[in-house]
C-alpha cells in the first residue's frame, strides 16, 4: 500500500485503507474522528481547516467519519466524537474528546514538533 501523500494546507479523508499511510507520515498528524450530523463535530472542522492552511506542509490533518469507518472508530475506542487524535512517526501520543479551541489543538500539534 502506497502512503498517502496529503496537498498541503488541505484535510485528508481517511479510511481504514488509507489511514496507517496518513498516520505514518515524518510530519505530525492530527486525526479528527467526526460525523455530518454531530453538532460540535461541525464546529471543529473549519477551525481544522484555519490550522491546516496555517501549518501547510508542517502538519497532516486527516478526517475519519466514524459512520463510514466503524472499524477505525473501534480499533482505538472512540465512544465520542468529536475525538481528535495526535500521532508522531505512526504512534498515537495524545487523544482530545470534544470540541477544543483553536489554541489548545495548536498547542497539542507544536509539542509533536
Amino acid at each position: 500500500m502506497a502512503k498517502s501523500e496529503a496537498v498541503p494546507g488541505a484535510i485528508v479523508h481517511v479510511t481504514a485503507g488509507t489511514f496507517d499511510g496518513v498516520v505514518t507520515s515524518e510530519r505530525a498528524v492530527l486525526i479528527d474522528f467526526w460525523a455530518p450530523w454531530c453538532g460540535p463535530c461541525r464546529a471543529v472542522g473549519p477551525v481544522l481547516d484555519e490550522i491546516a492552511q496555517e501549518y501547510g506542509d508542517r502538519v497532516t490533518i486527516g478526517k475519519v467519519n466514524v459512520d463510514e469507518e466503524p472499524t477505525l472508530a473501534g480499533r482505538f475506542g472512540v465512544r465520542s466524537i468529536p475525538t481528535l487524535m495526535f500521532f508522531k512517526d505512526g504512534a498515537l501520543q495524545v487523544t482530545v474528546v470534544g470540541a477544543v479551541p483553536k489554541a489548545e489543538i495548536v498547542k497539542r500539534l507544536d509539542a509533536l514538533k
